[in-house]
């Protein structure tokens, strides 16, 4: 199946899964492509493409299906089971064996890593605010690439109270958000 058809094949999955429970918001099914896929899949010009993936809270899976598609090893870490049944099925109707379904909450998965996890990287797309995403992953040492809002610089600024990290700004090409690269972060103030 090539990408095209997956991604054709996933939104008609969204749209049908989506009228029984609150996958996206109502309003964006009619411009799935624009508000979702091509938002998700703009973390393509800034992903290393030898890293591991590890989508948090994926929800309807972006943008972790959508960087599975395009070629990367992810797994979507969703504690809902629905959405979690949801991922599951765009793995098996997409057929998507470098896709990860765990279901479970992403303190948990942070919890089972390797103390050396070379090539992880964590993605979020509308998951939490920049400083709840650091409280669960920061120890990792893991690079982070998210989609965040144009709130970005006020959530840098309430993360850097309690967080120490390098990052890189990408002006979105979907929205007046952006693309948040960071490194390096270490906890140096404890809540």
């Amino acid at each position: 199946m090539k990408n095209s058809v997956k991604f054709e094949r996933y939104a008609s999955m969204l749209r049908e899964w989506s009228g029984r429970m609150n996958l996206v918001a109502p309003s964006t099914l009619n411009d799935i492509e624009n508000r979702h896929f091509a938002d998700s899949a703009q973390l393509a010009d800034v992903l290393p493409r030898d890293v591991y993936i590890a989508d948090l809270g994926s929800g309807a899976g972006f943008p972790g299906v959508v960087l599975a598609i395009m070629g990367w090893r992810v797994t979507c870490i969703e504690s809902i089971g629905k959405k979690a049944a949801f991922l599951s099925a765009l793995k098996q109707d997409l057929d998507l064996p470098n896709l990860t379904v765990y279901h479970g909450r992403v303190e948990d998965f942070v919890r089972q890593l390797p103390a050396k996890s070379d090539n992880l990287v964590f993605t979020a797309r509308a998951f939490a605010s920049l400083t709840k995403i650091l409280d669960y992953v920061c120890s990792t040492n893991c690079r982070l690439f998210l989609l965040k809002g144009r709130e970005i610089e006020s959530e840098i600024a309430a993360a850097k109270q309690y967080y120490d990290f390098e990052y890189d700004l990408t002006p979105s090409k979907t929205g007046d958000g952006f693309i948040i690269s960071i490194r390096n972060c270490r906890q140096f103030h404890v809540k």
